[in-house]
């Protein structure tokens, strides 16, 4: 017997949502309520927890958007018509609201590796979803960690240096690298 859900007080949030979500993503989610209003439903189970769309549920109560249930057995798709807006007539606001959508989810998106190796460990199957080294990447999973030795005078002749051609400074190989990585998070960053 499924739940009655009558406001959006009888929906609860995944306790186990595999994506942590972003700051960014949050605000997005919460203009694209503001500015275009509900472009999607969310999905909940019998119970009133939702199985996709936590971070919508979030941003509608705090706005205080009222919902209407569409009980289903997943046999139909649920199409949410709005007869406010129009793609064919270009309409800015539709294609402002498509857009949202997608970039919302896009940068919305922050993976929980904690919850996926929760997951695999209880058994959960996702090989449908992500490649073998995906999950490995999201999780830590084989991913060699270097045994380092405690620095002192001694270690200095085991680390191959990176010479820069231009300058003739050497580096170690790990600041490099982190430089590297925090250079692409910056460029990253920038972009979206």
């Amino acid at each position: 017997m499924a739940k009655a859900i009558n406001s959006i007080a009888d929906l609860q949030p995944d306790p186990r949502n595999a994506n942590k979500g972003t700051e960014r993503g949050a605000y997005m989610v919460a203009h694209s309520l503001e500015e275009y209003g509900a472009g999607r439903s969310i999905l909940a189970d019998r119970d009133g927890t939702v199985i996709a769309g936590n971070k919508t549920l979030q941003a509608a109560a705090d706005l205080g958007i009222p919902v209407r249930v569409v009980q289903t057995d997943g046999r139909e798709l649920v199409v949410v018509q709005r007869t406010d807006l129009s793609l064919m007539d270009d309409d800015q606001r539709a294609r402002l609201l498509a857009y949202a959508d997608n970039r919302a989810s896009e940068v919305g998106l922050e993976w929980d590796a904690g919850e996926i190796a929760f997951d695999l460990s209880a058994g959960l199957d996702l090989s449908g979803l992500f490649y073998e080294n995906e999950v490995a990447e999201l999780t830590g999973d084989g991913v060699e960690v270097p045994d380092f030795k405690e620095y002192d005078e001694s270690v200095e002749n085991d680390v191959e240096m990176i010479t820069c051609p231009k300058c003739g400074h050497s580096f170690p190989p790990l600041f490099m690298r982190s430089i590297a990585m925090h250079i692409r998070r910056a460029i990253l960053d920038n972009l979206g």
